[in-house]
């Protein structure tokens, strides 16, 4: 999915976050205002939250300030303007919650196209069509899978491109491998380099990668082909591509997705994301985190790809790895790590 091609970008945006911005639930939401390129966030639909600011609630002063509101309403009067709605948090089980309809349907009516990451597609819903329709604006759901058409094996046509590939991995699930991804993209791009990006998951998607495809609604036979399309396509445009990863190689529940993203992606260096405090896998307590060491060795027997550096969550200065280590959210960690990579390549 390429959702620059069907914006003027950066597209002003309501993002609805009902309940859940500033968590872990609301990540999506979150990154759409921290990070995005296609979506200038003018205003955050929260009732919890009202009132507040988003630098407030996200605990960072780095980020634009945007108020949050109650309703889509509240919403539209602040930002008359915005052209689209982001539906920023995926609810338990996916579905469109009842309480959310009306918001929704405020937005459509206000001319906004909406921008998806349920379960619950809405553009295969002959009532949320029909009411797009009526008011000339498009429904996106991030989440479906690709047409039957753009699924295919991997065939290995990545190894001809002529860009540099770097795929961020990790030593487990939820470690921070999309913002790591993202800052490397944002360092690379301040240094001058020719970058671009794939997503994986549907918050890069949302974030404006420019590939990107929700990967475990792909089948997993055609997981390589699809990732290696993706890629190719960056490269075609950009000297360097930097690449989302999943899960991790030594994960039991994921690591077919994982193993998937490395012979689609093929890469030339990897960028190994850590959480040096957590010893048993999120989700997953009966199974112990390995070390960055033995997820190393693991993606460099199953490709030709170098770990070039280590993207921590503790304090470099105080861990000991065997590659150069950074913290993102540290000054100056994204360039150090993009400075390893460069190293490498």
């Amino acid at each position: 999915m390429d959702l620059r091609s069907d914006f003027d970008v950066p597209a002003p945006a309501i993002v609805l976050a009902e309940g859940e911005f500033g968590t872990p639930h609301g990540k999506t939401a979150n990154g759409v205002v921290m990070h995005s390129e296609l979506f200038d966030a003018r205003v955050v639909v929260d009732s919890t939250r009202a009132g507040q600011q988003t630098g407030e609630v996200l605990g960072r002063d780095d980020v634009p300030e945007v108020p949050i509101v109650a309703s889509v309403e509240d919403a539209l009067e602040h930002a008359p303007e915005a052209g689209a709605l982001v539906i920023g948090v995926a609810p338990a089980g996916g579905q469109l919650p009842e309480a959310w309809v009306d918001d929704i349907e405020d937005a459509i009516r206000a001319g906004c196209d909406v921008v998806s990451g349920l379960h619950t597609f809405l553009s295969d819903d002959p009532d949320w069509q029909a009411l797009a329709e009526d008011h000339g604006v498009s429904l996106y759901d991030v989440r479906k899978s690709p047409p039957a058409s753009d699924l295919r094996v991997g065939d290995g046509r990545v190894d001809d491109v002529d860009a540099d590939v770097v795929l961020t991995m990790g030593t487990d699930c939820a470690v921070g491998k999309r913002t790591t991804t993202f800052e490397l993209y944002r360092a690379a791009r301040e240094a001058g380099l020719d970058a671009g990006w794939v997503a994986t998951g549907q918050t890069g998607v949302m974030v404006g990668a420019h590939r990107g495809v929700v990967v475990d609604r792909v089948p997993a036979d055609f997981t390589s082909g699809v990732v290696e399309d993706m890629v190719c396509a960056v490269a075609a445009d950009h000297d360097l591509v930097f690449v989302e990863g999943q899960a991790a190689l030594s994960h039991r529940a994921y690591a077919g997705v994982t193993m998937g993203l490395l012979q689609g992606a093929w890469p030339d260096a990897v960028v190994l994301v850590d959480e040096p405090a957590r010893e048993r896998r999120e989700d997953f307590e009966q199974f112990p985190v390995p070390s960055v060491a033995d997820e190393a060795e693991r993606i460099e027997s199953l490709s030709d790809a170098t770990v070039a550096a280590v993207s921590t969550w503790g304090d470099p200065a105080e861990l000991d790895y065997a590659v150069p280590a950074a913290n993102v959210y540290h000054e100056g960690g994204p360039k150090a790590l993009l400075d390893a990579v460069r190293e490498v390549l």
